[in-house]
């Protein structure tokens, strides 16, 4: 094993442009990132991607790229006096060498607002090219005055292939090998962060120096218990709660049961799923099969009262109901539409006939009087019979689909409909 104290993946951080494995949609050579680079146009960005994709490395070989002086905070423990002694020296390298500075930020999505603004003068004239790095959406953790004056490139995890790819590199360095099986377990369980692969990597050398053989078994144990790339209440947790529901709407079981499996294998609490479950049934299913609702109830009920892993079980047997099940947003629809009107009409006020009459007084006011109770109607339908505010044309908002038990609402919203008809004509 390499004898340095260094970290691997300190000791394999490339050091050109041709070294740094993934980011081919930037650093191809006819792509326009790389293009500038190689001409050394300087501009500020923000690289955005998940740990271990490689964006310090990449603002490093920038300012090698174009000769400039490199300035690294972390916003984790830099504050405003930093990012000023940082404006000092970049004054100092453009008075002494006319050499431009790169000030990169690490986890820029940390600064407050008054921090990210301290940039901008800076950024305006000349004198820093800011260069951030965040694992958080730019779209909501950064400012738009920030934002307007740098450029987001994204930074995609990488693949299975290319984390093995440094992988060997890094076993080359320290005159190792590893069968197949074992280096694509370390791989896999890598899940795109070059960091984390070489971290595990340095467990295996070290176990190496003290087994005649490692197992297969053995490079399990190093890599158990490591969930996949999950940041709750970030982006990655909402991609995959998107992708949930839109496998559920587009009637595909297998591939809802695969995103609902990908969220509780990364540690989501399975209760908000089952939250998300009756979402699910109310918004894409509706009354085109109301016992959607009752068996997304029943999964959220069981979660709560046996827990996990038990209980995520039933969340499975709700998804898969939900996504085979007729689909209608009919009463999704209908509520907008009805909460829309509500908010433009106004507080109209009841009228007579439908209002509550349990007092002597109410029904000398009338209240009550004149209403047809709907039981000694004909089909139990007091059929021409208003309930909408005096002066307030009926508003249709419901339209029931022609699928599930809606087709038969329909049929229902139509006979009535008729009755109402025949009632104005005897009239």
């Amino acid at each position: 094993m390499n004898k340095t104290l260094e970290p691997l993946a300190a000791q394999l951080r490339p050091q050109t442009l041709d070294d740094l494995v993934g980011q081919t949609h930037l650093l191809a050579p006819n792509k326009p990132f790389r293009i500038a680079l190689e001409k050394g146009q300087l501009h500020s960005c923000i690289f955005w991607g998940p740990p271990g994709t490689g964006k310090t490395t990449l603002a490093q070989l920038m300012a090698q790229k174009t000769q400039a002086h490199f300035v690294q905070l972390s916003a984790v423990f830099s504050g405003v006096k930093d990012i000023r002694e940082a404006v000092n020296v970049a004054e100092a390298k453009k008075n002494a060498l006319e050499q431009k500075t790169i000030l990169f930020v690490d986890e820029i999505h940390r600064f407050n607002k008054a921090q990210q603004d301290a940039f901008l003068p800076y950024m305006e004239n000349g004198l820093l090219t800011v260069i951030g790095a965040t694992t958080e959406n730019p779209s909501f953790a950064l400012n738009n005055a920030l934002l307007s004056r740098a450029k987001v490139y994204v930074l995609k995890a990488l693949s299975e292939a290319e984390i093995g790819l440094i992988l060997q590199r890094a076993l080359a360095l320290n005159h190792k090998n590893l069968p197949e099986a074992q280096l694509s377990l370390l791989s896999l369980a890598a899940d795109g962060d070059a960091r984390r692969a070489l971290n595990f990597l340095e467990t295996v050398l070290a176990l190496m120096e003290s087994t005649a053989e490692l197992t297969l078994e053995q490079v399990k144990e190093i890599v158990q218990g490591h969930y996949h790339r999950f940041d709750k209440q970030g982006d990655i947790f909402y991609d995959l709660i998107s992708a949930l529901h839109k496998s559920v709407r587009g009637s595909d079981p297998n591939a809802a049961l695969y995103w609902l499996t990908r969220m509780l294998d990364a540690g989501c609490d399975p209760l908000y799923l089952a939250r998300r479950i009756v979402r699910m049934a109310t918004e894409d299913i509706g009354n085109a099969d109301p016992r959607a609702l009752t068996l997304a109830i029943e999964a959220w009920q069981t979660v709560e009262r046996l827990g996990q892993p038990e209980g995520e079980l039933a969340l499975a047997q709700a998804i898969l109901y939900l996504a085979i099940a007729a689909k209608s947003n009919a009463v999704y629809t209908a509520f907008n539409a009805a909460r829309a009107f509500v908010k433009e009409s106004g507080s109209l006020e009841v009228p007579l006939h439908l209002r509550n009459a349990p007092t002597h007084l109410m029904r000398e006011l009338n209240y009550g009087k004149e209403y047809r109770y709907a039981h000694n109607e004909p089909y139990a339908y007091a059929a021409g019979e208003n309930y909408w505010p005096e002066g307030m044309k009926p508003q249709v908002f419901y339209q029931p689909t022609d699928r599930g038990l809606e087709i038969k609402m329909a049929e229902k919203l139509a006979f009535l409909k008729k009755l109402d008809e025949e009632y104005k004509q005897k009239c």
